[in-house]
């Protein structure tokens, strides 16, 4: 793997992510109803980051909980009934709040729409919204995130690679070749 150029330091991951949390408090004018659900792996730890700008802000962190949406993804191929993410799956309840799922990098749409189909199967939600750190564009799904951190073109055969110190030990955005 190749590095062909980093597009953001731990300075930068950290600047997009206070911008995001601002955004979030400023568009649903408060955090009251609010969850962030980081979709496994790196959005887990980035929906804690915001949640924690988020208190830094209002006074109060949101309540974060993680999603696993291998299940729910089209790319699998698999005879089986697809099983029930339940409440506490997740940690969180979501049914009549503002779900805020929080991922690193998207690129189809396809993991948001799995997280989507995930979320709902919990129960309905007030509204579903959409924080991103990178968006590198090439969308499949007419899926678009409310908050994005960066937006980075690529080429198909590029990788975004996000890295986060609470699974990577290093926070860094970079680029690499197929």
């Amino acid at each position: 793997m190749k590095i062909k150029a980093e597009i953001m330091d731990e300075k930068a991951i950290d600047r997009a992510l206070i911008r995001i949390a601002h955004e979030i408090v400023e568009r649903n004018k408060g955090i009251e109803d609010v969850v962030l659900v980081g979709i496994k792996t790196r959005g887990v730890p980035l929906a804690e980051r915001i949640a924690k700008y988020i208190s830094r802000i209002e006074g109060k962190k949101p309540p974060v909980g993680s999603l696993d949406i291998t299940l729910y993804r089209d790319d699998l191929t698999t005879d089986l009934e697809q099983p029930l993410v339940k409440k506490k799956d997740i940690g969180v309840d979501v049914v009549g709040k503002i779900v805020v799922l929080v991922d690193d990098v998207i690129y189809t749409g396809r993991t948001i729409r799995a997280a989507m189909d995930a979320i709902i199967d919990l129960g309905r939600p007030k509204a579903i919204q959409l924080a991103e750190l990178i968006d590198r564009g090439h969308r499949e799904l007419p899926i678009k995130p409310d908050y994005v951190g960066k937006n980075v073109p690529t080429s198909k055969n590029e990788i975004v690679n996000v890295m986060l110190e609470e699974v990577d030990k290093v926070n860094r955005v970079v680029i690499t070749e197929k």
